[in-house]
Formats: structure tokens, sequence, C-alpha cells
């Protein structure tokens, strides 16, 4: 393989595997490789993952180049300024875990660890589908809402590297309790899980959902609830309808707050609701102040599977 003379080791960290890549500097994932994720054996363990994974990476590139960094996209909480991984919910193997220093120690590279929604965005600002612009808001939907700040071309941390927890800003304080304790949240009411939620409270015995989950009310999913709508399902419709609503609103006020040049939605569910994205536009009105908001774009992002690997990358040409 021909590689460009500047790369970098991209690794996405998840709680059951761990995805890492080549990426050059023009933003090219350049191969793709994965191992399950070791949680059980402690930090050792998990760092022998992350171990291995890269090493699968590099055995199938020019042994004559040389690693020049590292990203990591890890689960938070975490400081992004020390690359200490903090007490992520679903990494019981690493608290207070020194991983950028851990891994620069082994390989001899500059290392950078950030969460994966502020990596993503970067590479989507970098790279993806907000290059060109110079303040890009992404958030990515999945089974949660998380969300990434890029200011000039950098992620805004804020003072103590925990800004840009967009998916727990609250729009309802009686809605429904989210995962962090607040009430509300748009994670609680538009993530993967919610959508799935509200439309197992919706559902009636001759909806296409139903017929879908095999009768088993509990095996709903968002993936469903998208298959359905796109079969004609009016439960299904009413479904997404109300998940847009709240979409529309929050991003009404992430507009009033930050009025970014462009936003960007990424994650497993967006695909879902790309089709829904013109009734965004046409709701931001009476959701912002902001009189120009219909001009603000929003983009599908460019990197989808890949987001992990080109965001850990991005961490590192960032600078």
């Amino acid at each position: 393989m021909e590689m460009s003379p500047s790369f970098v080791v991209g690794v996405d960290v998840g709680g059951t595997k761990v995805v890492a890549g080549l990426v050059d500097s023009d933003g090219k994932v350049l191969s793709r490789e994965r191992t399950p994720m070791v949680v059980q054996q402690g930090s050792a363990g998990g760092l022998g993952s992350l171990k291995k994974v890269i090493a699968s990476v590099l055995a199938k590139g020019d042994a004559s180049k040389k690693i020049e960094a590292i990203g990591v996209c890890s689960p938070g909480p975490l400081n992004p300024k020390t690359g200490v991984v903090l007490n992520p919910p679903n990494l019981p193997c690493w608290r207070n875990f020194p991983l950028a220093e851990e891994l620069a120690q082994l390989y001899r590279v500059r290392v950078k660890v950030d969460n994966d929604a502020n990596a993503a965005g970067l590479a989507e600002a970098l790279w993806g589908a907000g290059r060109g612009y110079c303040n890009v808001f992404y958030f990515t939907v999945g089974t949660g809402i998380g969300t990434g700040i890029v200011i000039d071309g950098r992620i805004y941390h804020g003072r103590t590297g925990a800004a840009g927890e967009g998916g727990h800003l609250s729009i309802d304080h009686n809605g429904p309790k989210c995962g962090c304790g607040k009430r509300g949240c748009i994670e609680a009411l538009a993530s993967g899980p919610a959508i799935a939620r509200r439309a197992r409270e919706k559902l009636t015995p001759k909806s296409a959902m139903l017929e879908l989950a095999g009768g088993n009310v509990d095996a709903v999913t968002s993936e469903i609830v998208g298959q359905a709508h796109a079969a004609g399902d009016a439960i299904a419709r009413e479904v997404l309808a109300e998940t847009i609503a709240d979409l529309s609103f929050w991003l009404g006020n992430v507009i009033d707050l930050l009025e970014p040049d462009v936003m960007i939605v990424g994650g497993g569910v967006a695909a879902i609701l790309e089709p829904w994205f013109a009734e965004i536009r046409d709701r931001l009105p009476g959701c912002s102040i902001n009189p120009r908001c219909g001009e603000i774009p929003l983009l599908m992002a460019q990197y989808g599977e890949d987001a992990g690997i080109a965001g850990g990358a991005a961490l590192c040409f960032q600078d």
C-alpha cells in the first residue's frame, strides 16, 4: 500500500470492540482493523486491545513509514488536555487511566485523546461535510445524542474539557428522565432508544411495527420505526413527526446560542431522520429568534462508520 508521506493511526474505542485504521493528511481512511475490547482484565487488558488492533493496522502498511501520531476516540468522561480517561460507565477497566501517556511511551509518538462526538465533528469540519465552514455544530444520533462544537477548525472544550454535552440540554423539565439524571434532555426524547420507547407506547395490533418485530412489543427498535415509516405506517410517521418536533426545538436553541455556519448529523439513526430535514428547516423559524436561521445548512455526515477512525486522526492533524 502506498501511503501519504503524512499519516496517523485513528483508533475508535467502544465498550465491546476497538476499530483502528491508517488515515492520510487528506482524511482518507486507508485501512480498517477491529478486535474485541477486553474489559474484564483491568487497565492492562483494555490497553492490550488497543495494542493488538494498532499492530494489525501497521502490519498492513508500509514498514518503511513510521507512525507520526495516534488519535483515540474514547468514551468519556475524559480530560482531552491530559489524555486521562476518567470513569466511563461502559469501560470499567479504565478509571483515571492515563491513556495518552501509556500509548506515547509505547510508540514514542504524539497521542491525542477525545470523546467520539468531538472527534467526529472535527473530522467532518476538516475533511467532510463541514469542509469550508468556519464554525461547525455536529451531532450524532444513536444510542445517545452526542455533540461536538468546532470553532475556526478547533474543538471547543470549555474551561475543564467538559463542554459540548449538547445531548443533555433539557427542552422539557417535566419530560422523561435521562440516563444522566436530568429530565427532558434531547437524548431522552430523540435518541434511538427514545424513538423506540415512543413507538412502543403508541403501538396497536395493526401496526406494521409490531409485525416487523415478530409480535414482540419489546423488540421494536428505531430501525423498525424507520422501516415501518418507509412502508407507510401511520403510527411510525406520528412517532417520527414528534421526534422531529423535539429536534427542531432543540436545534433552534443551539442556533440561538452558537449560530453555527453549518449543522451536521451523523450516527446510526441519521439515515432515518434525513427525509425529515426539509421539515426541520421549515420549523426552525418558529424555534429560533434568529431571523436568518433558515440559511444554516443541515447536512448528513460524510464519514458514517468510519467516523471514529477519521475522528481520532483528525485530533492529530488539528495541530
